[in-house]
């Protein structure tokens, strides 16, 4: 074989790679991205500059490509046509992580979670290149990526969450690459919904394990709405067997009148509800979960350890300190990192308590979108409170959903944001159901440029 023969082979293979990770995800547009993936694939020297168009003014670069990268790019070009705005996302296809519960148990299809970037990006006016973030130079305001550096006049890192195993107790990177591949948090996008999907559809009885994470998690409510969809899966489908749920909170974090009205209404027979389980240790080979008190077997799981920010933060330096999430120091009425008033940190990396939601991330984006748009002219920007909606499904065939809205306010005596203008319904309906799926597709719209469904 010779080496012309040898590279065709070697590229059709990694063509073949990059499609496969959103299977569920096949559109023209997805082929586009995972052909344009492997044809930018060659090695670049850290030195080198990124192709990309040169700036006719300011440039705003913006690492990470979910709900807050992708409102905050759509919304600075609105507020600043003549900035030239910059995504980087390492991933070819985006997808939706909000209403993943009802995908895992069969209620809705994949496509509705999947949108193109190159689309959100037409449509929105900037520029995105499918790339890797490795480090950044805050000093000499660069960006370093697997395409090339990138300089800018503006910065925000949007990177998300990352999981903290050692925070159940698990040390050794084998086994939590074994926690990781077989029972997946299913709070990051990508392969781990998919993943959860399949196991509970060749789920055959026994227990199946649900987690709730110390700390500020992403989506409160989420894990007890799997809960009920877990439950609720076995009852339609007469699967012999229930789903123990572990907290390691005192109490269910939020909505519990309803959650808990819902699992001894509607799932008495199928949900145990365990609360304060201190986490210290899993045994992957048993199939065992232990506390300081107890240890319970199960068949399959979902296993959610503590989240902490993107490591990039802790790359950076620009992490809290003493903050146990590693979450970024950051001005909490700006959202700019500290000693560097050109950086923002938006997203599940702030460290405010505000909830770790797509419309929480949703409504800081527009915030702070304006908040660079107004620096670049030289103006102040006054806080507004980013705004929590959360719909959380107890049955699906008909969705029946709870709900919460919520602002925050900064309490000057405790010293702390809590939450403000709170608004609960816990008595769950079809019309919350339906407003549920219609919540989706309006966040899917505003950041994606009003694009239609995969």
């Amino acid at each position: 074989m010779d080496r012309r023969h040898f590279l065709k082979i070697a590229s059709a293979a990694g063509a073949a790679g990059s499609a496969t990770l959103f299977s569920g995800c096949t559109t023209a547009s997805t082929k586009k991205e995972a052909a344009a993936s492997t044809m930018s694939a060659a090695s670049v020297h850290p030195d080198a500059a990124m192709d990309i168009p040169k700036a006719k003014g300011q440039r705003t670069v913006i690492i990470g490509g979910g709900v807050s990268g992708l409102t905050i790019a759509r919304y600075l070009r609105q507020a600043a046509p003549d900035m030239q705005v910059v995504l980087l996302e390492r991933n070819a296809t985006y997808q939706f992580c909000p209403l993943s519960n009802l995908y895992m148990v069969g209620g809705m299809d994949l496509n509705y979670f999947c949108r193109s970037y190159l689309d959100a990006a037409k449509n929105g006016g900037y520029l995105y290149a499918q790339s890797t973030v490795y480090d950044a130079d805050l000093e000499n305001k660069m960006v370093y990526t697997d395409q090339g550096k990138i300089g800018y006049d503006w910065l925000v890192i949007a990177p998300g969450i990352d999981y903290n195993y050692t925070s159940i107790g698990v040390k050794d990177p084998e086994e939590e690459y074994i926690l990781r591949q077989n029972y997946p948090a299913g709070f990051m996008p990508g392969s781990e919904h998919i993943s959860l999907k399949h196991k509970l559809e060749n789920f055959k009885g026994g227990i199946w394990l649900n987690t709730t994470p110390a700390g500020n998690y992403r989506c409160l409510p989420a894990p007890y709405e799997r809960t009920c969809l877990v439950a609720d899966f076995m009852k339609k489908h007469k699967i012999k067997g229930k789903v123990i749920h572990l907290d390691a909170n005192p109490d269910i974090t939020i909505k519990k009148k309803g959650f808990h009205a819902a699992f001894n209404e509607l799932y008495k027979d199928y949900v145990e509800y365990i609360p304060n389980f201190d986490f210290q240790s899993v045994d992957v080979e048993k199939k065992t979960i232990s506390s300081s008190f107890d240890t319970i077997h199960f068949d399959d799981a979902a296993i959610y350890p503590r989240i902490r920010a993107s490591k990039l933060i802790e790359k950076l330096g620009i992490n809290k300190p003493g903050d146990l999430q590693f979450e970024a120091d950051i001005d909490p009425y700006t959202y700019a990192v500290k000693g560097h008033p050109d950086v923002f940190v938006t997203g599940d990396s702030r460290w405010m308590p505000y909830s770790k939601s797509a419309n929480t991330a949703n409504s800081e984006g527009h915030f702070v979108a304006q908040v660079i748009a107004n620096r670049a002219k030289g103006k102040d920007t006054p806080w507004i409170s980013p705004h929590t909606i959360c719909f959380s499904m107890v049955e699906y065939e008909p969705v029946e959903s709870i709900s919460v809205s919520a602002q925050y306010a900064y309490d000057k005596k405790k010293g702390a944001f809590e939450f403000a203008n709170v608004q609960l319904i816990e008595k769950w309906s079809k019309a919350l159901g339906d407003g549920t799926i219609a919540w989706g597709e309006s966040i899917l719209g505003d950041i994606s440029g009003n694009q239609g469904k995969a």
